[in-house]
């Protein structure tokens, strides 16, 4: 599959079965994030690889609702960056969590973002603390998100190319939305 088609395919996976994913298969997605292109090659961004499913329902808690994918993906990448190595180190470990995600949906398995950075549990903890405390993760690194993985539980349509949004796209300046075509 060319990476077009990839992209047109690949959808957020919120519900997995319970197959686990081939170790040279993490291994490959976790390679693609340390392939992942950085600001000045600073390499900013670690990974947390998580497996137990214990600590993923604790992981889970780091969100009130929206990190319910965690429950039931049998591994999650948790990607912290450092923001003393990069004034890009957020932009850095999105680029290096997208790129996992594309590999991903190349092997056939599926993926969620769970955004954690700027974002609070159900207690009104700051989430980044609370998975900085579970996993043991120093004070000096952010916590931008965590990665679920595994195989999809859920059939999703292919993304119609007809329905892409392309009036958000302006060619050479911004160009009002109201303002009629020349």
């Amino acid at each position: 599959m060319d990476l077009h088609q990839l992209l047109l395919e690949r959808h957020s996976i919120r519900r997995y079965t319970d197959q686990p994913i081939d170790a040279g298969d993490v291994k490959t997605i976790l390679e693609a994030g340390l392939l992942a292109p950085s600001s000045k090659s600073a390499r900013s961004w670690q990974f947390v690889v998580v497996e137990d499913h214990d600590m993923m329902l604790k992981l889970q808690a780091c969100k009130p609702t929206y990190a319910a994918s965690l429950a039931t993906a049998p591994l999650a990448v948790v990607v912290t960056t450092s923001p003393g190595k990069s004034a890009a180190y957020v932009e850095d470990a999105a680029v290096a969590a997208s790129f996992m995600q594309l590999q991903a949906a190349a092997l056939g398995i599926g993926s969620c973002w769970t955004q954690v950075r700027g974002r609070f549990t159900a207690d009104d903890i700051d989430s980044e603390e609370y998975v900085r405390e579970l996993l043991n993760i120093p004070d000096d690194m952010c916590v931008v998100c965590i990665i679920a993985f595994g195989y999809s539980a859920e059939t999703r349509r292919p993304v119609d190319p007809s329905k892409l949004l392309w009036e958000k796209v302006h060619l050479g300046t911004w160009r009002d939305e109201s303002e009629p075509e020349q």
